[in-house]
């Protein structure tokens, strides 16, 4: 069983920076698809960020390029998002995701997705 939690969400005022942090156990492969999403009140879920752990190669949403960064330590089983220059619209709940079945492609679709955490809360007032 994959259990992924993540910890590092909180209040910033615009402008801000925040670094979300998804620790997660159970794994026994070495290459997996790993992303972030976030989901605001009343919105559907959407891809923040994806990257392919074997290869390193990243995804980033059109908002999210050139604030956000992705990144994975695989020995210790964490994934990072480091989130700059945060605006108010970047308000929601951010989950971190998994899959093993997307094979050397990352992804922002959060229906190809296995694994989730519960999510943490970000709130960016201006």
């Amino acid at each position: 069983q994959v259990q992924m939690v993540e910890l590092g969400g909180g209040s910033v005022e615009a402008g801000g920076s925040l670094r979300l942090t998804c620790r997660y156990e159970g794994y026994i492969y070495s290459s997996y698809c790993m992303g972030w999403f976030r989901q605001a009140p009343g919105k559907e879920r959407e891809g923040v960020a994806s990257i392919y752990t074997q290869t390193g190669s990243t995804l980033y949403s059109d908002s999210a390029k050139d604030r956000f960064t992705i990144s994975h330590d695989a020995a210790q089983k964490t994934l990072y998002l480091q989130m700059n220059d945060l605006k108010p619209e970047d308000t929601a709940t951010y989950f971190c995701a998994a899959d093993r079945a997307m094979l050397f492609r990352t992804s922002l679709v959060p229906a190809e997705f296995q694994y989730w955490g519960q999510g943490t809360q970000v709130t960016v007032s201006s």
